[in-house]
């Protein structure tokens, strides 16, 4: 049986390419992730296998990992801490040259119902996030 994830859409008036570039990248995560204070120990350009720290507000460090890279179209990553897995992935598609959607599903792993719940309590906040990254793509286009 396949964990349900749930998500979303958001618009980007921006070209795929840039948003995919710029979301992958964890380099820029701070910029547009409100839970970070920042992201330390970046392990090379994206790519699967790609590893890196995100910091978090509260001080929780999980251990993050690009799963799948298909540029420009679908990105996933996975992160862990303690006996908690998030997965996150976006699709990425071009209604026009210039504009771009990106689908979301997002999953937190836990034991027991709580992942379910934490899962359904997070999902706003990534949205908001990949909004606010839209917002400061479209500034920049």
């Amino acid at each position: 049986m396949t964990a349900r994830t749930f998500g979303g859409t958001v618009d980007v008036a921006a070209p795929r390419e840039v948003v995919f570039d710029y979301l992958v990248d964890p380099h820029h995560r701070a910029e547009w992730q409100s839970s970070l204070r920042r992201v330390d120990d970046v392990d090379g350009e994206p790519r699967v296998g790609q590893t890196w720290t995100d910091v978090t507000v509260p001080g929780l460090r999980p251990a993050m990992r690009t799963t799948e890279l298909v540029r420009p179209k679908r990105w996933s990553e996975s992160g862990t801490w303690r006996f908690v897995r998030a997965d996150l992935t976006l699709e990425l598609t071009a209604p026009t040259p210039q504009t771009c959607v990106v689908a979301y599903r997002f999953r937190i792993h836990a034991l027991g119902p709580l992942g379910l719940a934490a899962t359904l309590a997070s999902v706003p906040a990534v949205g908001a996030d990949l909004r606010r990254a839209a917002d400061i793509l479209s500034r920049r286009s």
